[in-house]
């Protein structure tokens, strides 16, 4: 690719993977000079970008995600190196199978080359995996749903350009998971487990960070739109858990002028439509 057209380039500074020693190099998002046209934000908070006539499509969340090229392990940029000592041989050992995992989905996949959606979603895919191995200090419950969230929206991007494909299954897939760690974070939370301040950054995207809030918006709406439909019981149950959730978020709008609008819209509307269900299964 012509220099002048390139949107991403190699970090100055070498990475050494914690786990098995490797030195590589990051790949960072070139920003400006037309790069990034941002389009609207989806109810999942997700931002959309409009193609560039100069670039073309460009995605940032495939960049985030910071994965060993030898053996795989992953995590956000700010968490790769803080893995702790006592963590490393696990994840040292279970390198072979989150290769072999992977393998079962995309081949042919290799993390040496430049980043595209395919690269893009397995990072994220290997980030939600390796989280595994941090302590609860580190909030990895959280970054595991964004993790996850974040891969299903690549996965929505796949689909977009391969129909046909089973992209948008995979994508479901992953929120479905992301609707079980926001669930989970927010369970550990109330039982003194982990904290979810302690990610700091929350996203979910990489846009605004729409912290706390927003994981209380997040959890609700994912529960509404991927939770378990079978029981109807247990769904009314959990439906009524998402309103208050959401009725709580209200209550911390009404008393706080510096809550983003836009996320306090989103919530309204995924409230009634909750509301709705919930009448609906009282008649």
């Amino acid at each position: 690719m012509a220099e002048d057209l390139k949107v991403s380039y190699l970090s100055k500074d070498d990475l050494l993977c914690p786990v098995c020693s490797t030195s590589f190099q990051r790949e960072e998002l070139l920003s400006g000079g037309g790069r990034l046209i941002a389009g609207p934000i989806t109810d999942e908070l997700h931002r959309l970008y409009e193609p560039s006539s100069r670039y073309g499509d460009v995605y940032p969340l495939i960049y985030q995600g910071t994965v060993c090229p030898a053996c795989w392990y992953a995590s956000a940029e700010k968490d790769f190196t803080g893995l702790p000592p006592g963590a490393r041989e696990k994840a040292w050992r279970d390198r072979n199978k989150r290769i072999q995992d992977l393998c079962e989905i995309f081949p042919d996949l290799d993390f040496h080359g430049n980043r595209d959606l395919v690269t893009g979603a397995a990072s994220q895919y290997l980030a939600m995996l390796c989280y595994d191995y941090f302590p609860p200090s580190s909030a990895p419950t959280i970054k595991q749903g964004i993790a996850a969230l974040r891969a299903g929206w690549l996965f929505d991007e796949l689909h977009n350009k391969n129909p046909g494909e089973h992209y948008n299954w995979l994508a479901k897939l992953f929120k479905k998971k992301a609707r079980f760690f926001y669930t989970e974070a927010l369970s550990r939370e109330q039982s003194g487990q982990e904290s979810i301040a302690s990610a700091k950054i929350l996203g979910p995207d990489t846009d605004k960070n729409y912290g706390y809030e927003g994981v209380l918006y997040l959890s609700a709406l994912l529960s509404f739109r991927y939770g378990p439909v079978e029981d109807p019981e247990y769904r009314i149950e959990y439906l009524g858990n998402a309103k208050r959730t959401l009725a709580k978020m209200f209550g911390l709008g009404k008393s706080s002028k510096s809550k983003p609008g836009p996320l306090l819209e989103h919530a309204r509307n995924i409230y009634d439509r909750i509301n709705r269900e919930l009448n609906e299964n009282d008649e």
